[in-house]
């Protein structure tokens, strides 16, 4: 059923998504920051385009497991962990010195406007 679900789910129609500037276009399936396109994986940009939805918002690891990676109840947290670490580093930015991404510790991560 979840594997129907998600053939079936268009991101078409899905505006794109600004943060500061990190624009993520679903239906185009790009990210860019400034005029730099994001040489994104499939999984990278899935991820990205799901904090971006909540921008501002932080999005658990179970969550973002769940729609990422299909795993309703949760999984291994290194493969969230490595994917972050993939991001941040196309990013610019480091954990311990985050822009855009922001772990909120012992809840989940968070998508924000460094210049906000």
């Amino acid at each position: 059923m979840r594997a129907v679900r998600r053939r079936t789910r268009s991101d078409h129609d899905e505006e794109p998504v600004r943060v500061g500037r990190l624009v993520v276009d679903p239906a185009r399936r790009e990210a860019r920051l400034g005029r730099r396109a994001l040489d994104l994986s499939r999984k990278e940009f899935d991820l990205l385009h799901a904090l971006a939805r909540r921008r501002g918002r932080v999005a658990s690891r179970r969550e973002l497991l769940a729609e990422v990676w299909d795993q309703p109840l949760g999984g291994p947290d290194k493969t969230l962990d490595v994917h972050l670490s993939w991001l941040r580093q196309k990013l610019g930015e480091s954990g311990t010195a985050p822009r855009y991404l922001h772990t909120v510790r012992g809840v989940g991560i968070r998508l924000i406007d460094p210049e906000a």
